[in-house]
């Protein structure tokens, strides 16, 4: 048998890209060596996304949470490890993990991961929503824009006549939450709320949603965006939701814009959208109904009043201001969240000020009217207060990319060639800096 490296180089490149596992290799700093297709199809990630990136670069999560840096640090090996984070695109993925250190010559080089995908059959989730530990309900929803009102209105005649529904609208606008509402609005009540997030196109998904709805009667069972499968797995979809008859199930949808451009783009299959179709409602965007932010946010607080026993806190004027200006492109997902590192601030202090609400927030401020953002900002002056140096090289990378882009037209080819560098490395920037912003 030829042992020569460079003989069997080509062969072991292809059996590492055949195997049905993620391999993932960093060298002992922690930049990626070795990156197979598997790999990229778990993450939904391309060669040019990690190649010679350290992976905290690549992925949100620190440092001790990486299984590859614990072994690089330890030189132990770590196996049958749950590993649950988000790659730079904002998806969360779930894998189990075998990691092991590689030594040559007795010296410590790097580490390897082997890693399996479960992603789909976490996200298969057979509980309620606990997002304000406790059951979410049509009337604690805030609703005071007339559209919004017009949304619970509709989602109560929904809970009477138990047909099965079509809930419309962009990513965090709370769809979630009304399948959750309409679940707790009916009588007589059903068991149990089952969410299928159909986020991956991996047949496990959906076969392991054929085997367990047999066990599942009078059940409200969510399929969230449904039009993120691929259109055999829709198919396979409506086929197990047709002859799930005499159970007494509700079924509701959702999916992430208008269904009828959908099935015209060939992104949801026309059947299935006519078995959802008897029923629609559509969920507006936050930016549609900005009446509905202060309130949203006083209720955040009056819970957090109430689970924490904090004393009451106020809205200031300003941050009002602020929160009314902003588009909220993410939606009511967004303003929570930025609610969540907001009240990590919060101690002893009765009113939620400006200086309270995350640096990265006010530059999405800025950044939102691009004629707020100037070479100037930048400029280091005696009237300024620093920042971290992480951060501002950050935003300073946002505005020169930024401007370069413009100044090209928007040709990112031009572009790059003018920055000295590739075209690939461009747009991974361009995209880590336009999720960071999302």
């Amino acid at each position: 048998m030829n042992e020569n490296p460079q003989y069997l180089g080509p062969f072991y490149r292809f059996a590492i890209d055949q195997v049905g596992v993620g391999v993932h290799a960093i060298d002992k700093n922690g930049k990626t060596v070795l990156y197979n297709d598997q790999m990229r199809k778990i993450e939904g990630l391309h060669s040019t996304d990690v190649e010679d990136r350290s992976i905290l670069e690549v992925f949100q999560f620190e440092k001790e949470e990486s299984t590859l840096l614990h072994v690089l640090s330890t030189g132990k090996p770590v196996n049958r490890v749950k590993q649950t984070y988000w790659n730079n695109k904002g998806r969360e993925i779930t894998t189990i993990n075998d990691t092991y250190p590689i030594f040559e010559q007795g010296q410590l080089i790097g580490a390897i991961e082997f890693a399996r995908d479960i992603t789909a059959l976490e996200r298969l989730v057979y509980q309620p929503l606990r997002r304000y530990n406790e059951p979410i309900t049509l009337s604690s929803l805030t609703a005071v824009s007339e559209t919004m009102r017009l949304v619970i209105s509709k989602a109560k005649s929904a809970a009477q006549v138990r047909m099965p529904l079509l809930l419309i609208g962009e990513a965090g606008t709370g769809k979630d939450l009304i399948a959750e509402g309409i679940h707790h609005q009916l009588t007589p009540s059903n068991d149990q709320f089952i969410s299928l997030f159909c986020h991956s196109s991996d047949p496990l998904l959906v076969n392991k949603f054929r085997e367990e709805l047999k066990n599942v009667s009078n059940s409200t069972i969510f399929c969230e965006r449904i039009d993120l499968l691929s259109l055999e797995l829709q198919k396979e979809l409506l086929h197990i939701l047709q002859t799930s008859t005499g159970k007494h199930n509700l079924f509701i949808a959702s999916v992430g814009s208008d269904p009828i451009d959908l099935v015209a783009s060939r992104s949801l299959s026309r059947d299935l959208y006519y078995y959802f179709a008897s029923m629609t409602i559509t969920v507006p965007p936050l930016r549609e109904r900005k009446e509905d932010i202060v309130p949203f946010v006083e209720d955040y607080l009056r819970r957090l009043e109430d689970r924490h026993g904090q004393s009451k806190v106020t809205i200031d004027s300003k941050v009002q201001e602020l929160l009314l200006s902003y588009d909220w492109p993410g939606n009511l997902k967004e303003l929570e969240l930025l609610l969540d590192e907001t009240c990590t601030m919060l101690t002893m202090e009765s009113t939620l000020t400006e200086d309270l609400l995350p640096v990265q927030f006010r530059y999405k401020l800025a950044v939102q009217d691009k004629s707020q953002v100037t070479a100037s900002d930048f400029l280091l002056t005696s009237e300024k207060d620093l920042m971290p140096l992480d951060q501002y090289l950050r935003e300073a990378e946002t505005y020169y990319l930024q401007k370069a882009v413009e100044k090209f037209e928007g040709n990112i080819t031009k572009a790059a060639e003018a920055l000295g560098m590739s075209r690939q490395n461009l747009q991974y920037r361009l995209r880590k800096l336009r999720n960071a912003r999302n």
